[in-house]
């Protein structure tokens, strides 16, 4: 169907495919006169894949007559980089399903276990509902909840590296089976504790983990505050063994990081896993913080095995010190005991 020349974009159409708290596939839609309308470079982006596949697809749905172009196609006037007005052809609803039941990508992928789910649930009841939309007549969006999600990390009392995890999870495309997911949790840690430290979590343990050294070396512990007795599980985790300062350093960067996912969620800015693993060494290169390029020169089970034994000193000089700080109680009580009958015996 084509268009009069003076129309233009539709600027409030939407389409958000999500993973949500739960692993659950989520899609946040908004309309445009009943339906979504997108053009293959937002379509594109939808999928993460090619602007070519998807071109690739719909003319596959086409000329296999599963859709009839004339029926799912809008003409609107966009303006390009260069301030020019260019006619682009932007597909509604229908068009972006079919495309999202062909396209071979991870979020293809995720789109059809969505599509199946609501399919399935249409095929038992004969009916589709949106609980949440219903409980909610108002409505939250996407970027409302994402909001609420990203205050609620802030307030936690996780560890840093865990609130820059949380955050990651928060990604429009977040899959805790992928690669990228993967490595990022598996290299978070040593990133922040390198940026403050110059050290990753194992080198910083190998190298502060000292039995000579009040409470090992460690400047807190879980439970420190309340009397807890330093103990084995303590000296594992690296954090505990970071000075004020550097404490203090790990707050603000992972602070900015916090105050950068506030700032894309206010301005209804989709975050990829990508991006969140680009902006995390990119905050740590503006602060002018080394950025970790490899794992390390010792490994974890390295690192365990050198406190371990150090804490095999320290306990020993710890049970030393005990004993002979009971053996002088025991040598002052006697003292008084006896001090106490030479005093009755006059």
């Amino acid at each position: 169907m084509k268009m009069s020349e003076e129309e233009s974009s539709p600027v409030n159409s939407e389409f958000l495919l999500y993973t949500t708290e739960d692993g659950k596939q989520r899609i946040e839609v908004r309309l445009e006169d009943g339906t979504v309308w997108l053009n293959q470079n937002l379509m594109a982006e939808l999928f993460q894949t090619t602007k070519q596949n998807i071109s690739l697809h719909l003319k596959n749905v086409f000329s296999e007559g599963e859709l009839v172009e004339d029926r799912v196609v809008k003409e609107y006037l966009t303006t390009a980089s260069d301030g020019k007005n260019y006619r682009t052809k932007f597909y509604n609803l229908e068009a972006i399903i079919a495309v999202g039941y062909r396209v071979k990508s991870h979020r293809g992928t995720q789109f059809r276990q969505w599509a199946t789910e609501r399919l399935r649930e249409y095929l038992v009841k004969g009916f589709v509902l949106d609980d949440e939309r219903l409980a909610e007549p108002g409505g939250i969006d996407y970027f409302d909840e994402l909001l609420e999600r990203i205050r609620a990390i802030r307030a936690s009392e996780k560890r840093f590296y865990q609130k820059v995890r949380d955050i990651y999870m928060l990604s429009y495309d977040y899959d805790p089976h992928n690669l990228l997911t993967q490595e990022f949790f598996a290299t978070v840690q040593n990133k922040l504790l390198f940026a403050v430290t110059g050290k990753t979590a194992a080198e910083l343990i190998e190298s502060r983990a000292n039995s000579g050294l009040p409470n090992m070396g460690l400047t807190t512990w879980k439970g420190a505050a309340r009397g807890r007795v330093l103990n084995r599980s303590d000296i594992t985790i690296a954090k505990n063994y970071l000075n004020k300062e550097e404490l203090s350093d790990l707050e603000l960067l992972v602070g900015q990081y916090l105050d950068f996912a506030e700032f894309q969620a206010r301005r209804k800015k989709v975050m990829y896993m990508k991006d969140w693993i680009e902006k995390l060494n990119s905050f740590l290169e503006l602060n002018e913080q080394e950025v970790l390029q490899n794992a390390g020169r010792i490994s974890a089970e390295l690192a365990k095995e050198i406190a371990y034994a150090e804490f095999e000193k320290f306990s020993e000089n710890r049970r030393r010190i005990e004993a002979d700080r009971a053996d002088k109680e025991l040598e002052e009580k006697i003292l008084r005991l006896t001090e106490g009958k030479r005093g009755k015996s006059k």
